[in-house]
């Protein structure tokens, strides 16, 4: 793979630096890159505890023994000041830090002031708005690319679909619909990312409107990501339920920004369940939940239950796994293809965030800046990147 090293800005201090490195999914993104890290890589750990990163420190070095000598940096989400100076000393930040909408603001606007690239793990649509509004803007001017949504919210959804759109014809209207199927848990981080942004219904409103209002009108061509309706999929042969994530955004964004999703493009995104009675069931539950995220008792309750820091043991995740399969339609043709991996939360989540922050550090790239998803600033590189990572990418049928 092709360095590539941004000619109009001064030399950092490092490539990568991973921010809420002790963590849950921080530490297994930690692992991972002590593991799969170029050598003369010069990455760093950074959070607010420097007694818990050295002891991070100390279980990578017996991964890589180099890994002894890794730099610690202290900085707290809260300390603006500490965020410039930590975005201002590497070319790549990769954040862990969540609920990103309480968390991440000042470090998405330290990296787009000092033209640092930027990758997270949000699923949270508020933040993502917010920060398209309040910081693409400079991003572009100062060359960084804010790349959210760099774990299995989004990557398998958006790179899937644009796998998909490249085996269909050029220059014409196409469709994809996407249906998930996992048997993963989950964290008490995720679960607290997912239950905020359940409750911030009005909030979230607002920043897609004020979106709407800044960003440009897509002239001559339509990409959507609208809800589906449930119903049986012949193709998977399994009941679709419309999934309301970030999913469906991205793989638009994405479909806007990119030509090669022809002129009028869709996406829709559904969990894929066989048996009828697990997906009433499913929905119901999914129903409470978002209930129950309203009443602020009722969802301290319910992350209460699992503590922030904490998710599967390795056992577990080893028996994870993860498959999204998508049904691409036009111009008279028809594909079949599938992104599938293990543990998606958590081992195929870190390993997709450390190589989205590998790729942006030492791969040929696109030319663009600003808020940008992983298929408009990356796309193939990062495709390559995650096979060769054990990440399948398959034409399942075509005709």
């Amino acid at each position: 793979m092709n360095a590539r090293v941004p000619q109009d800005r001064p030399e950092r201090a490092y490539d990568i630096v991973l921010f809420g490195a002790t963590g849950f999914v921080g530490a297994l993104t930690a692992e991972y890159l002590a593991a799969h890290a170029p050598a003369g890589c010069r990455w760093a750990l950074a959070g607010r505890d420097l007694a818990k990163l050295g002891r991070l420190r100390e279980r990578l070095a017996a991964i890589d023994p180099a890994c002894a000598a890794l730099p610690l940096l202290r900085a707290d989400a809260a300390d603006a000041g500490a965020l410039r100076e930590l975005a201002a000393s590497t070319r790549v930040l990769a954040t862990t830090v969540g609920p990103y909408v309480w968390y991440g603001a000042d470090l998405v606007a330290a990296c787009a002031r000092t033209g640092t690239d930027y990758v997270d793990l949000t699923g949270e649509p508020e933040f993502v708005d917010r920060m398209y509004v309040e910081h693409d803007a400079r991003a572009r001017e100062t060359g960084a690319r804010l790349v959210h949504a760099c774990g299995f919210d989004s990557i398998p959804a958006d790179l899937g679909a644009y796998f998909t759109v490249r085996q269909l014809p050029e220059g014409v209207p196409l469709t994809v619909d996407g249906f998930v199927r996992s048997n993963a848990l989950f964290s008490g981080g995720t679960l607290a990312s997912a239950l905020t942004a359940l409750s911030r219904g009005p909030q979230t409103l607002a920043a897609a409107r004020r979106r709407r209002l800044h960003e440009p009108r897509l002239l001559g061509r339509r990409a959507r990501g609208p809800a589906g309706a449930p119903r049986f999929s012949r193709e998977t042969g399994t009941w679709a339920l419309p999934l309301p994530t970030l999913d469906p955004r991205i793989v638009a964004r994405s479909a806007a920004a990119l030509e090669r999703y022809g002129p009028d493009f869709r996406y829709r995104h559904y969990a894929s369940v066989k048996h009828l009675p697990v997906a009433v069931g499913g929905t119901a539950a999914l129903g409470a939940t978002v209930a129950l995220a309203q009443v602020p008792p009722a969802r301290q309750w319910l992350m209460n239950r699992w503590e922030p820091g904490s998710g599967p043991d390795a056992e577990r995740r080893a028996r994870s796994w993860f498959s999204l399969r998508f049904v691409g339609e036009g111009g008279g043709r028809r594909v079949l293809t599938e992104v599938s991996g293990g543990d998606p939360g958590y081992g195929e989540t870190a390993k997709m965030l450390a190589e989205s922050a590998l790729c942006l550090a030492y791969d040929a790239l696109p030319d663009a800046a600003g808020q940008l998803t992983t298929a408009v600033a990356m796309g193939d590189a990062l495709v390559d990147r995650l096979r060769k990572a054990g990440i399948t990418f398959r034409v399942a049928d075509s005709r």
